[in-house]
């Protein structure tokens, strides 16, 4: 091997995996990792042990937004915020074991102000 490569973080077999569910999830999450990384790696242990707890930066959303379709099936849409008065936002929903992030916003999504 010419270029040592990063050793990705394992999960443990009661944690949650996390998954891109779109292209957007990864550039948002790229962006985020420039700009608000100790945050985002603290999203990362919460995203990974309890996706589903409601917090103040983790809840479910409302109405039309509080749904995700994916493959012809309906799950709940969640949002978590990295850090409690900063505008980034992370859209994801859970099928079994893994946390799918849909959307990674950098800043606050227009849907939801």
């Amino acid at each position: 091997m010419a270029k040592s490569e990063k050793v990705e973080r394992p999960t443990k077999k009661n944690e949650f995996e996390l998954r891109f569910a779109s292209v957007q999830a990864k550039r948002g999450w790229t962006d985020l990792k420039a700009t608000i990384k100790n945050p985002l790696a603290d999203a990362w242990d919460f995203l990974t042990r309890t996706p589903q707890s409601t917090t103040p930066n983790n809840y479910r959303l409302r109405g039309e937004l509080g749904v995700a379709t994916r493959d012809g099936s309906t799950h709940e849409r969640w949002q978590h915020k990295p850090t409690l008065k900063g505008n980034a936002r992370i859209w994801f929903y859970v099928v079994d074991q893994v946390v799918y992030l849909e959307q990674v916003h950098t800043s606050h999504p227009n849907e939801t102000k």
